[in-house]
């Protein structure tokens, strides 16, 4: 649920309920299975799906700020810098230098000559 939904408001209560179980239940299983807690679990989801928007996309940071369940873009900067060290703008624009440089790096040893290979 909190995969196919990042921007919805789910709370423990609402998914113990639709998973016919109780909130300590599903507590247990979040700490004993995942080594985590639900909350983690759920900001884990918005952050990679941010992560993917900011990556992939030109969509706005208000945009995906929306799109991963934040009602105010400055929350989730704060929350963005708090979890990768940088800002959604900065993230994405090292992403996406990255990606370059390795797109050049790729072309560049596409065009390498084995060494000792004849050269025309």
């Amino acid at each position: 649920m909190i995969e196919r939904e990042p921007a919805s408001s789910l709370d423990l209560d609402t998914v113990a309920r639709s998973l016919a179980t109780s909130r300590r239940q599903l507590q247990r299983a979040f700490a004993e299975i995942g080594n985590t807690t639900f909350r983690a679990y759920a900001l884990d989801v918005r952050m990679r799906r941010a992560r993917e928007l900011l990556r992939d996309t030109d969509m706005s940071v208000r945009e995906i700020a929306e799109r991963v369940g934040y009602r105010k873009p400055p929350q989730f900067c704060k929350t963005f810098r708090r979890q990768h060290g940088q800002s959604p703008s900065r993230y994405r624009g090292d992403t996406r230098d990255d990606m370059s440089i390795g797109r050049d790096r790729v072309r560049t040893a596409d065009q390498l000559v084995p060494e000792g290979a004849p050269t025309g």
